[in-house]
């Protein structure tokens, strides 16, 4: 037992899933008990896979050792790219396709900038998002792109798929995705190569993983992802509007880090970024319901992100004080 405590303490997801317990009964009594009630259920899961999807992302990138900044003007991108095909007559599926594969060679070169030329990856992708923001501005043409609902198939990505309206699709597009990228770190040599070259590149380069080629793949994973979770939004909304995704990078960031991965790379998971980004949702709605100032959401973010990171350290080094008898 005492084994089995040792190694939980140090599990970088604990403080955030222990943070979303506690926030979860905190805002079940200060709304009068209605947090829980299944309208607000359904209007939390709404939200959730969108910020999700993009934090799953980011969370990869981050366990490989770098940074995306990007990924907000990427979620507004791609479901642009796609509109704009769409009305200019393409077939729908077509169009998503296009409009992934613009994500995907986004993502291609903001790893081959940032290892081609020895930069930091945040600077990388911090000029990729004024860029990218202002691609889907002008590929709108200045004006959103109108589509007729029935248009297109809006149910497969964001459709009630229960006869009570509580589950959309997108949250089966989540699970799926989340699940696939979980076994993808955790069963696969890609997945340990992520780990090592987030961990230590040079000794992951000396014994011959690609550490380059990881990069650019965790890279263009990322920008997919998010351009995925903004067509899930634009077409849950019926709206392709230019101005989407903004400040999505710095919350998906955030998610990360409050599930406990590590900024320097090498630690982290998959389920810590989901409850990273559970927990954003969470307090969103749970100001909301509670009648808190809607001010105070960033704030709250925030000072989130920090206690996440004091308290996944002292979770760590109280782990490793701990004294396990070994077995005679």
């Amino acid at each position: 037992m005492r084994r089995l405590f040792k190694l939980s303490l140090q599990k970088p997801e604990l403080a955030g899933a222990l943070l979303l317990l506690v926030l979860v009964i905190v805002f079940q009594i200060r709304s009068d008990y209605v947090f829980l009630s299944v309208n607000n259920i359904r209007g939390i899961l709404g939200l959730l896979p969108e910020t999700a999807l993009v934090a799953l992302g980011v969370t990869l990138l981050m366990i490989c050792g770098e940074f995306d900044l990007s990924v907000g003007s990427v979620f507004a991108l791609m479901p642009m790219t796609m509109a704009v095909l769409v009305v200019g007559g393409w077939p729908f599926w077509l169009a998503v396709g296009a409009g992934l594969l613009v994500c995907a060679f986004i993502g291609f070169l903001n790893g081959w900038i940032t290892i081609r030329f020895d930069i930091p990856s945040f600077i990388t992708t911090l000029g990729m998002m004024f860029m990218a923001r202002s691609l889907t501005v002008v590929v709108s043409g200045g004006f959103p792109p109108r589509i007729r609902p029935g248009e297109v198939p809006s149910w497969i990505f964001a459709g009630f798929v229960d006869d009570g309206g509580l589950i959309r699709a997108s949250v089966l597009w989540f699970i799926g995705i989340a699940v696939l990228i979980s076994l993808l770190l955790s069963k696969t040599n890609f997945g340990n190569w992520v780990r090592a070259t987030g961990g230590f590149m040079p000794a992951a380069a000396a014994m011959g993983i690609p550490t380059g080629k990881v990069k650019i793949a965790c890279f263009m994973i990322c920008s997919v992802l998010a351009g995925f979770a903004g067509m899930i939004q634009s077409l849950r909304l019926n709206s392709f509007l230019p101005s989407i995704g903004e400040g999505m990078e710095l919350q998906a960031v955030a998610a990360a880090v409050i599930g406990g991965t590590a900024l320097a790379g090498g630690v982290g998971s998959i389920i810590g970024g989901l409850i990273g980004a559970t927990l954003i949702r969470v307090i969103d709605n749970g100001m909301v319901m509670s009648q808190v100032d809607a001010n105070w959401f960033k704030f709250a973010i925030g000072a989130l992100t920090i206690f996440a990171v004091v308290g996944n350290a002292w979770l760590r080094r109280r782990g490793r004080a701990m004294k396990v008898e070994t077995d005679k």
